[in-house]
This record gives C-alpha cells, sequence and structure tokens, in this order.
C-alpha cells in the first residue's frame, strides 16, 4: 500500500511538472535597429540631419580658410611690423584658432541633440507597434536582437515583417 502511495504521488509531481513545462512564456524576437532604419520618417530625419552637419561642416571650412589666409598674410608682414604688433597678431590668431575650435564643438553638439530629437518621436512610435503586434499575438516578451541587444539566439518568431506591415513599410 506504501508503494502505491509512493507511486501516486510521484506520477501527480511528474504530471504537474510536465503541465507547468507545456506552460511556458511566448518569447519573439525583433531587430529594433533594422525596424528603425527602415521606417520612412528615420530617412528624412538622417537627410535633415546631413543638410545641418554640412551647413556646419561649411562654416568651419571658410572659418579655417580665412584664419589661413590671415595667418599667411601676418607671416608675410611679420618682418615690417614692430615686435608687440608681431605678438598682438600672434594672440589675434591664437584667439581665433580657440574660438574655431570651440565652435566645431559647439556644432557637433547641436548635431548631436538635434539627432536625438529626431529619432525619440521615430523609437517611441516604433516601440509602440512593437508591443501591439506582440498583444496582438500573444507574445509575453520580445528580446531586441540587434547586435548588442544582449539576446545570444533567436529562434523565436520574429516580428520584423509584422511591425514593418503595421507602420505600412514595404
Amino acid at each position: 500500500m506504501k508503494q502505491i502511495k509512493t507511486l501516486l504521488i510521484a506520477a501527480t509531481l511528474f504530471i504537474g511538472a510536465t503541465t507547468l513545462t507545456n506552460a511556458q512564456t511566448k518569447v519573439a524576437h525583433i531587430n529594433t535597429g533594422e525596424l528603425i532604419k527602415a521606417m520612412p520618417e528615420t530617412i528624412t530625419a538622417q537627410a535633415d540631419i546631413q543638410k545641418i552637419g554640412e551647413t556646419y561642416k561649411a562654416d568651419i571650412e571658410a572659418m579655417k580658410l580665412d584664419l589661413k589666409t590671415k595667418v599667411d598674410r601676418y607671416n608675410l608682414e611679420a618682418r615690417s611690423k614692430t615686435d608687440e604688433e608681431n605678438e598682438k597678431r600672434k594672440k589675434e590668431v591664437l584667439g581665433d584658432e580657440q574660438a574655431l575650435q570651440e565652435y566645431a564643438y559647439n556644432a557637433d553638439q547641436t548635431l548631436q541633440k538635434k539627432e536625438m530629437e529626431y529619432l525619440k518621436p521615430i523609437t517611441e512610435k516604433a516601440q509602440a507597434a512593437i508591443l501591439k503586434v506582440a498583444k496582438a499575438q500573444g507574445f509575453d516578451y520580445v528580446l531586441n536582437s540587434a547586435q548588442g541587444g544582449g539576446v545570444l539566439m533567436a529562434e523565436g518568431k520574429n516580428l520584423l515583417e509584422d511591425v514593418k506591415k503595421e507602420l505600412g513599410i514595404k
């Protein structure tokens, strides 16, 4: 009788463990980098950022050319000027070089801020679409399979095509 009781308890535990194994969480994956890259808003934002970057680059090149012209002129005139004037010109050139460096740094910072401003609504739209598709398809978790996204293996369903369809991307 004791053996039957032990066998019955073991069978119950086995059935319970099998049921728990079958009630697994549904997991999918998506490459968010690829999704965001495919969105039309990203393409437009990249074009706008590139235009702004080219404007800054042109300004910096013009400033460099002006500085080079000034340095060349000062070097040619150095012999005909006093030491005091040459020292004053040297300080002026150093100030111009520093201003150029500051402008380049500020331009880079501004460009990065603009990029973040453009990408935030695009990223939010992509995340909302991912959540909508994942909920509609009954997924509990969606892992980011983009490089560096922390996924070592992605054998679950890839939601990229479904989310692109949701966003109207071909």
